[in-house]
C-alpha cells in the first residue's frame, strides 16, 4: 500500500529537500505541497492524504490553526508537526491542535519517517529533542494557564500579528471591519494586553506566527 503524503511548509527549498527524502522510501508518495495554511486544506480536501507534514509558522494561517481544522473536518489524517522550535508550548499547542506527532527542522532526515510510520500505526511520535524539553519543562515549570481564543480570534490575532489593518483582516476574513474591531477588542480583554505590540509580541510566543 502507498502511504500518501502532503508536505506544508513556507520554504520552497526545504519542501524540496523533504519531497526528496519521502519518495526515497518504498512506499510513500508526495502527492502535494503547499506554503500556507489555507493552501494546505484545499489540498487535504482534495487530494485526501494519508498524512500532513505541517510546518508550525507559515503566513496566512499558522500550522496550529491548519491543524485543528483538519483534524476536525478530516480525523483520519494523521498531521505530523514540523518546526525549527522545541520549545514546550509549542508542542503542547500542536498535540492539543490534534497532531499525533512533533519532529525538530534539524532532524527531520532521521526522524520524519520513523514518526510517519509510527502515526499510521495509531501511535504517538516526538522526537528525542522534543520529549526531553517537553520533560524537562514539566517537572521544573508549572503548567501556565492559557487563555482559550476562539477560531476566528486566532486568525484575528496572527493578521494584526503580521501587520494586518482591520479593513485589510476584514477583506481576508470576509467580514466587517467592526467585527474584526469586537474580535481584537475581545482578544486584549481575554489576554490582559494592550497594544498591537503586545499582540504581536504574544502571538510569536505561542506559536501563531513566526514573524
Amino acid at each position: 500500500m502507498t502511504i500518501r503524503i502532503v508536505l506544508a511548509d513556507d520554504h520552497k527549498i526545504l519542501l524540496e529537500t523533504l519531497s526528496l527524502l519521502l519518495e526515497s522510501e518504498p512506499g510513500i508518495k508526495v502527492v502535494g505541497v503547499a506554503t500556507d495554511g489555507h493552501a494546505v486544506r484545499k489540498l487535504v480536501e482534495s487530494l485526501r492524504p494519508d498524512a500532513v507534514v505541517m510546518d508550525i509558522g507559515m503566513p496566512g494561517m499558522n500550522g496550529i490553526e491548519a491543524t485543528r481544522r483538519l483534524t476536525a473536518e478530516y480525523p483520519k489524517i494523521k498531521v505530523i508537526a514540523l518546526s525549527a522550535l522545541a520549545q514546550k508550548q509549542y508542542v503542547l499547542e500542536m498535540l492539543e491542535a490534534g497532531a499525533a506527532a512533533y519532529v525538530i527542522k534539524e532532524n527531520a532526515g532521521s526522524e520524519l519517517v520513523r514518526a510517519l510510520y509510527a502515526v499510521l500505526k495509531g501511535q504517538k511520535y516526538l522526537c528525542p529533542e522534543v520529549a526531553a524539553s517537553v520533560v524537562d519543562h514539566t517537572y521544573h515549570h508549572p503548567m501556565e494557564s492559557v487563555p482559550q481564543l476562539g477560531p476566528r480570534e486566532r486568525e484575528v490575532l496572527q493578521l494584526l500579528a503580521e501587520g494586518g489593518s482591520s479593513p485589510v483582516i476584514a477583506q481576508r476574513l470576509y467580514i466587517s471591519t467592526s467585527t474584526v474591531e469586537v474580535h481584537r477588542r475581545n482578544i486584549m480583554k481575554k489576554l490582559d494586553l494592550h497594544s498591537v505590540a503586545e499582540l504581536t509580541k504574544y502571538a510569536i510566543r505561542n506559536g501563531l506566527t513566526s514573524i
